[in-house]
This record gives structure tokens, sequence and C-alpha cells, in this order.
């Protein structure tokens, strides 16, 4: 069996488009396993995702590009193809909150989650114990308002010599500088509460308990320059009682934290997330 190939496309939204990219495949004898699409009528924007399997291997992306090219230029797409089991490789960020990140390593070891940790950056070393038991690395990037800058750099060297593409802010409490943000656009997906805008600052749950909240959550989202606030991937919500202690909440908010940005990170290594602005598109 061949491996399949996943084809993502986003482009202003035309008559035709789909029949272009389907009789192209087909043309070419790749089996179109599963095609899924969207046309938002109110941006004008139409996105792709197409699942195809070459009838002989090698598959060549550069020979690819250069037959499908014509194709995406006359529709003006942006538009990847690459293999279904190609690994991304993705930095993890955290501070002292360990929740999520052992969730995430625990999905990349058991294959709930198709990619590689490069690394592990922390602003402390609370957590570098378990990250080097797993057999990650560790890296320490102090951060301060004077040292933000260099820690950045350091970061983005890192992800260059690691290869990564991914940046996972797994309760990461630092806020990335506008210009890291701008680098990272698409590239950056964060988790929190979803109390927001709501019971900001320290001790958003005990905030929450005092109100008598009715719903506990977490939102995934990509990183941008406004704090918090952009495109969402995922969320997830449950409800409590009067009955539920602040740790009560603190628990069951942690679990949704970390349910929640697993999700966000596997449709996103799946190429399940298009941006549409200030919002998502994700193609189940």
């Amino acid at each position: 069996m061949t491996t399949p190939i996943i084809l993502t496309i986003s482009c202003p939204d035309r008559t035709g488009l789909v029949a272009g990219v389907t009789t192209y495949l087909a043309e070419r004898q790749f089996f179109i396993e599963e095609t899924h699409q969207f046309g938002d009528a109110q941006t004008g924007w139409f996105f792709m995702r197409t699942v195809f399997r070459p009838t002989r291997e090698p598959w060549h992306p550069q020979e690819f590009a250069h037959g499908f090219g014509p194709l995406a230029e006359r529709f003006h797409c942006v538009w990847d193809a690459r293999r279904v089991n190609e690994r991304p490789r993705a930095i993890v960020m955290v501070s002292k909150f360990d929740h999520c990140l052992v969730d995430l390593i625990y999905r990349v070891r058991t294959g709930g989650l198709a990619m590689e940790i490069a690394a592990v950056v922390s602003n402390h070393e609370v957590l570098r114990g378990l990250v080097e038991r797993e057999g990650l690395g560790f890296v320490h990037l102090p951060v301060s308002p004077s040292s933000k800058a260099r820690a950045e750099e350091a970061l983005f060297d890192l992800m260059e010599r690691e290869r990564a593409e991914l940046v996972v802010l797994a309760r990461y409490m630092q806020v990335l500088t506008v210009a890291a943000s701008e680098r990272l656009a698409g590239q950056c997906i964060n988790i929190h509460h979803s109390f927001l805008p709501s019971f900001k600052g320290a001790h958003p749950y005990a905030q929450a308990h005092a109100r008598g909240v009715k719903l506990i959550g977490a939102t995934a989202h990509y990183v941008t320059n406004d704090l918090d606030e952009g495109p969402i991937i995922e969320q997830m919500v449950e409800r409590v009682d009067h009955a539920a202690t602040v740790g009560d909440m603190v628990r069951l908010g942690q679990d949704l934290e970390a349910q929640t940005l697993a999700r966000a990170v596997k449709a996103h290594i799946e190429r399940r997330v298009f941006v549409n602005g200030r919002r998502t598109v994700v193609l189940r």
C-alpha cells in the first residue's frame, strides 16, 4: 500500500475549484480517500482538505508541486501537500504546572498524537526532572523584562536547530512579545481556562468559586498580538454546582485544559485547522 498524502488548500471561493482539484488528481491516477471543504459566505474564502493515495511509490513532492502549481496559481491558492505519516516536531513550553505537559508526553508516547516533542522549554527549573526522565531535552530559558527578547531569540534558534514547526504553550505563564507572536503566526497554540475575560490574574478558580459559576471550561487557540484572543481551535466545558470546592474546580479545570489542548494539537498536526480571519475552520 502506498502512503496517503494530505493536500490542504485555502483561497478565494470560486466556481470550479473543487472540480479542478479532483480532476487533476484523478487524471494522474491519485485515489481520493476523503475530502472535506467549506466555503465561508461572509469572508468569501474557501478551505479544502483532501487525502489521496498515489498508485505508485515513491511520491515526489517536487514533481507534484510542478504539476499542481499552475492550477493553484489560477485559483490563487495557498496550499500544502505532505505524507500523512510525517511527524511534525514541536517545542513544548511550560512554567510550573505539569498537567498539560504530562498529558502531551503520554499521548505522543502511546501514539495518540502523531508528532515528536523536540524539546521542552521552561522559564523555571521545576519540571526538569520529569522531562529528563522521559528522555526529552529540557531547556531552561529564564525570563525577565530585560531578558525576554533574548529568551525568545534563543527559542527561535532552538526551533531552527531542532527543525520544529510548532510551539505548544502548555501552561507557559509568560506573555510573548508582539514580534514573537507575529513570527509564530499559525504555529503557536496556547491553552487557558475559559473564564476570560472574567476572573483575570491570580487564582481564577477561587474567583470563579466565589461567584458561584456553573460552568468550568478550557480554550485552545493560536497565539496572536491580542492576548488570549487568537483564533479559537477547540473548547470544552463541564457543569459544576454549589457543592464543588475550589479544589474540585481546579482538578476539573486542569483535566479540561489537558484534553482541550491535546484535541487542538491533534487537529493542527493532522492539518485540519485553517485560520479564517479572527476565527478558524476545523475540518473534521
